[in-house]
């Protein structure tokens, strides 16, 4: 489970990690008023989605008005497909220098990780792995003290400044533990005018042990189309691709979004349609994925428990009762197959039997080549 910014800053708060002075709303009433009391501020949009910066979602504002007019621009977005109705308003800070710090798990070894860098803020994904200063920590010890020195000198921080920061990378640490994370990330964490404060604040919870922590809220993750596939049992995530998927099983589709990858196109979801779907559940899910609007369709079905002719009856349903306006691209191999596809040849629709051709005909569909 992710927390909002402002969730993360407030368990920081409570345990010891300095924070700038904030507030969240949820309505632009009160904002003038906050920004009176503490000057120029940051209005960041509240959304579980990174890169607000660069989407627009981070504003700043001088005066109570300006606030006012700031906070209102943002609850009326929508940023990465995700509706901002959560602002954190802080006091705006200078930044003399901005420093990466995360705490997560590293899967393959079995224990967290710390993860540092000089090269803090928005574009840390692109830091060489050169840059990155990382130290696996052995849960049966901890994050001794030596060790979070050692970190901070590799940061190149002295004196106070020094002190602050092992402070903060070790009660980092503690939280990761306490409140069972698989990740806590400050990024920024910033020296600003001699003093350490975390200027962002990222928190991910471990849901099968939510039941521990009723002191935080649960949060609600999946965007609207998402939540629609839910209620209907189908495993669905969005992503800002071209090309609309639905496979069954998670493999698949995994393989299947990797091709068109690498056939030069993106995909525009995750779906998983699962290994059983009725015939109303597969046009459901068909109905899902043309709400988000593609460029391009691709069904990709391996017939086991699915059978290819209820997919391919599904999908003539749907292209009967709404119109399908896309370029759409079928591949059925499996139970039922021949049936399946005898079904979609009747309606004038080809489909594949090798996934890499039918990957190439929907990415060429997609660019507007062909027909």
């Amino acid at each position: 489970m992710k927390l909002f910014e402002y969730m993360a800053k407030e368990i920081f708060r409570a345990n010891g990690i300095p924070v700038p002075r904030g507030q969240m709303f949820e309505k632009p009433e009160g904002v003038a008023d906050w920004v009176k009391a503490v000057g120029p501020v940051a209005v960041k949009s509240q959304i579980l989605s990174g890169g607000r910066g660069k989407a627009g979602g981070i504003k700043f504002a001088s005066t109570p008005e300006e606030g006012m007019a700031k906070a209102q621009e943002l609850l009326a977005m929508e940023l990465k497909g995700l509706r901002v109705d959560k602002i954190l308003v802080e006091e705006k800070i200078v930044i003399d220098q901005e420093i990466y710090l995360a705490i997560t798990v590293d899967g393959a070894r079995r224990k967290p990780i710390l993860i540092a860098s000089r090269a803090g803020g928005m574009e840390i994904e692109q830091v060489p792995e050169e840059q990155l200063i990382k130290r696996l920590i052995d849960v049966s010890i901890g994050l001794q003290p030596y060790a979070a020195r050692e970190i901070v000198r590799r940061l190149g921080l002295e004196g106070d400044l020094a002190k602050e920061a092992v402070d903060v990378i070790l009660k980092l640490y503690q939280i990761f533990r306490t409140y069972d994370a698989e990740l806590v990330e400050i990024n920024p964490l910033v020296v600003s005018q001699g003093r350490i404060l975390a200027a962002d604040g990222k928190m991910t919870l471990d849901d099968e042990a939510s039941f521990r922590f009723k002191d935080v809220p649960q949060v609600e993750e999946r965007t609207a189309v998402e939540k629609r596939a839910h209620d209907l049992g189908i495993s669905y995530v969005e992503l800002d691709g071209e090309i609309g998927v639905m496979a069954n099983g998670a493999g698949i589709t995994m393989a299947t979004l990797d091709l068109i990858q690498a056939f030069g196109s993106s995909p525009r979801n995750f779906m998983d349609a699962g290994g059983g779907s009725s015939t109303e559940a597969t046009a459901g899910a068909l109905k899902i994925l043309l709400s988000t609007d593609p460029k391009a369709l691709l069904i990709n079905i391996f017939g086991g428990i699915t059978r290819c002719d209820d997919v391919a009856r599904a999908f003539v349903q749907v292209k009967e009762s709404m119109g399908i306006n896309i370029p759409v691209v079928i591949r059925l191999v499996g139970t039922n197959e021949e049936l399946g596809i005898a079904i979609l040849r009747e309606h004038g629709i080809e489909s594949f039997k090798k996934i890499d051709e039918a990957v190439a005909k929907v990415v060429a569909l997609a660019n507007g080549e062909g027909a």
